[in-house]
């Protein structure tokens, strides 16, 4: 696993191709969590409250955004055109990112983390 600094180089260190949705999806999750710590877990990009509220990573073919298996499950109707497994949704990379929805997504996260005893 590549070790990055922060979100910074982890951003720049990825194809240019891919490099404005992942700028755009740390731009959306800081706003729908500002009071969330940035940092770097399991080699990429995290926000981090009491625990992990969620990750999101370059992949080849799309945008992987990883926001817990609740988070996924919480919003399966409205994520049904895209790819999802337990804990992960795919956005691609030729689509626009669907901002109000992750933005509905990262809220609940923090909304779940804050009731975390861990």
């Amino acid at each position: 696993m590549k070790i990055y600094k922060n979100i910074d180089s982890y951003i720049k260190a990825q194809p240019k191709a891919f490099q404005e949705k992942l700028t755009e999806m740390r731009e959306i999750v800081g706003k729908a969590a500002p009071k969330v710590t940035e940092t770097i877990s399991y080699g990429m990009p995290t926000y981090v409250g009491k625990g992990n509220i969620v990750h999101f990573a370059a992949m080849k073919g799309h945008l992987g955004f990883y926001p817990s298996p609740s988070g996924v499950t919480e919003f399966a109707s409205e994520l049904a055109n895209y790819s999802t497994s337990k804990g992960c949704i795919r956005f691609p990379y030729d689509v626009p990112l669907p901002k109000t929805l992750i933005t509905k997504i990262v809220k609940f996260r923090v909304a779940e983390d804050k009731k975390q005893t861990y």
